[in-house]
This record gives structure tokens, C-alpha cells and sequence, in this order.
């Protein structure tokens, strides 16, 4: 590029956009790229501090921030995302086509914003998104870099996407609500239509629900009935603690081909059970504690949304919540924009 300074720079084409800042009203360009200056710009590009102006002059080793911000978008691309058609002050920002579970290649990530000169900023792994909604920006920091450096940050980040958007599927759940106090009528099942709440902000339906005591052999039976009615996804109800009358984490032992974890490095949730059934962990079976009932956001909220997107969670995806496992319970919850189940993807 050459440095001209901005009085005599009449005539000449941005090679980038220039930004002009309103503290608490606007932040946009107000020149873009390309521009060609005119006398009457040159107050106005003087009153955003730009005493002296870059010009573009064209070098075949060199790339400009535009097409940089591209090659960075090829490594972010993938099914069911896409891009901001404008590539505004060098930015390119990822957008999600469907609703669904974006999963990041965090070792991927870290070698793009370790590299020099470039960055990738996104919302946390395993976020629940929505369509349209923006997910992740990616510029790179100077006005023009090296090709050769571009060329080289792709073969360190190798094949395959930095982000996965795995789409929510419509699933059939059935619920089994446990407890003597529930079965003989004793208080109001106030559980279920919490868990119903839950499940219909996912686009998906109960087909069957089951009432069992805390009789362990009853409470199987529900289970596998549940399942003959044609249920996906199983969700049991109360009966997690350490109480003696709580038979449920060995009912569904009992049902299951697998059991994930019981217990989980989360507040709320701690006393939480996912195992799976099926040669293929077709079906997700949850056991969930009391908490779930009376708590905004709890552990539950962290795993439903990978259920339906069809992501198996290991053990070891669940130890890693304990870091950001805790609720800060703020007044007004803005869950999942906050530190809730955001964790970390590998060590650091």
C-alpha cells in the first residue's frame, strides 16, 4: 500500500473501509472500499482521525483483507451455515440456516487465532442456535497480509470445517413420572409440565406418558412400556437421590444397553443420569433430578439440546462441564448467552 496524506489523496481508491464511531448511537463505514475520494470527503474522512490515507497498489504476494476474510470464512463453511453477503470493514460474520446444535473443532480454532495477523471469535461449543442467528466472526488484523501466510494457516487447519451445525430432529419422548407421593395422589404432579415446556421449545412431542410408585420393578416396566409405545427419547422423573426410596438411576440401569454417568459437575443437576438403549445408542434414556422442577436452567438444559441434534455424549464431554457447570442464578436469565455449560473443549 502507499501512505498519502489525506489532503492529497483527491482522486486516489480506498483500499479499505473507514469506519466512523458515535459513542452510544452508530459504529459503521463511512467510506467503503473503493471509494474514490472526493474534495468534499476530505473534511469528513479528517473528522474520523484519518490525517493520512492507504492506498492500494497492487502486489501479487500480498492479499487484501477482504479476500482474506474469505479464505478464513473456507475453513469455517459447512452444511446448513452461511455467510453475511457484505464483507463490511474486512468482517465476514457466520450465520445459521436452521435451527440446531453448533459443535467447534476447538483444536482447529486455537490454530487459526494462534497463527498471527487473523482471528476467529464464536459463541461456545455445543450452542443451541437458531436460524438467521449469527455465530461467529473472523477477520483478519492488518489491511493487507502475506498469500503465502494464508496458504499456510489452511494446511495447519487441514480437512474438514471448524464448525458443525448438526440440525434438531423431531423426536417422539415419553415421560415416566416416579414417586409414592405423586402415585398414591398424595401432592400434584407439578414435573411433567415442566419437562413438557422444555421439550416443545425443540419442535418435539410426548407420545406417552407413564405414573409409577417407587416400587424399582414398576418403574421398569413404565420404562419399557414407554418404549413399546414407540419413544425415542425417555425421560423419568424424580426418585434421584440418595434416599433410600429412590429406585430410579437402577430402573433405568436396568432398561438401558449403556449408562453415560450418574452424576454430573453441574448446579443445578449434580444427581443427573443419561444412559442410552439400542446397539447404536438409538434411544436416550434421562433420569432428572428434583432440581429440573423448580430451577430456571439446570444440567438438563445442557444435554436436551445435544439429544435432539443426535449428538452422542460421552462420559468424558460430561466431566468437562464442571468448568462453567456453575448457575450463577442472575435476575433475568439470558441462558444460553452465559458462561452456563460453556466448559472447555480440550486442555489447556
Amino acid at each position: 500500500m502507499k501512505l498519502l496524506k489525506t489532503e492529497e489523496a483527491v482522486g486516489q481508491m480506498l483500499c479499505h473501509d473507514i469506519t466512523k464511531i458515535v459513542r452510544g448511537e452508530s459504529k459503521g463505514p463511512v467510506f467503503r472500499k473503493g471509494h474514490i475520494i472526493k474534495e468534499e470527503d476530505i473534511p469528513v474522512l479528517l473528522s474520523v482521525g484519518k490525517d493520512h490515507i492507504y492506498i492500494w497498489e497492487v502486489n501479487e504476494n500480498m492479499m487484501h483483507e477482504n479476500d482474506a476474510a474469505l479464505v478464513l470464512y473456507d475453513l469455517c463453511k459447512n452444511d446448513h451455515l452461511t455467510r453475511t453477503e457484505d464483507i463490511k470493514e474486512g468482517k465476514i460474520e457466520l450465520i445459521a440456516e436452521c435451527d440446531g446444535l453448533l459443535k467447534i473443532d476447538a483444536e482447529k480454532l486455537y490454530r487459526v487465532n494462534s497463527f498471527g495477523q487473523m482471528m476467529i471469535a464464536t459463541v461456545h461449543n455445543n450452542y443451541p442456535v437458531k436460524k438467521g442467528q449469527h455465530v461467529a466472526g473472523m477477520r483478519i488484523i492488518p489491511l493487507i497480509i502475506e498469500k503465502e501466510k494464508m496458504e499456510s494457516v489452511k494446511k495447519a487447519v487441514g480437512e474438514g470445517s471448524i464448525f458443525t451445525l448438526l440440525p434438531f430432529a423431531k423426536k417422539k419422548v415419553g415421560i415416566v413420572t416416579t414417586g409414592n407421593e405423586v402415585f398414591h395422589g398424595r401432592i400434584k404432579d407439578t414435573f411433567t409440565p415442566v419437562v413438557k415446556g422444555k421439550i416443545a421449545e425443540y419442535g418435539s412431542e410426548v407420545i406417552a406418558t407413564e405414573l409409577s410408585s417407587d416400587d424399582p420393578e414398576m418403574e421398569i416396566e413404565c420404562i419399557n412400556r414407554v418404549l413399546k409405545k414407540g419413544a425415542e427419547v425417555v425421560i423419568c422423573t424424580g426418585g434421584m437421590s440418595v434416599d433410600p426410596d429412590d429406585k430410579t438411576p437402577y430402573a433405568i440401569s436396568k432398561v438401558a444397553d449403556r449408562v453415560v454417568s450418574y452424576g454430573a459437575p453441574v448446579l443445578p443437576g449434580a444427581m443427573f443420569m443419561l444412559a442410552y438403549k439400542g446397539k447404536n445408542d438409538e434411544t436416550a434414556i434421562m433420569g432428572l433430578p428434583g432440581c429440573v422442577m423448580y430451577e430456571g436452567r439446570t444440567i438438563f438444559d445442557l444435554i436436551l439440546p445435544r439429544i435432539f441434534a443426535n449428538d452422542i455424549v460421552t462420559k468424558e464431554s460430561m466431566d468437562r462441564l464442571g468448568m462453567g457447570g456453575f448457575c450463577m442464578h442472575c435476575r433475568g436469565c439470558y441462558f444460553p448467552n452465559c458462561a452456563l455449560g460453556t466448559g472447555i473443549s480440550y486442555p489447556i
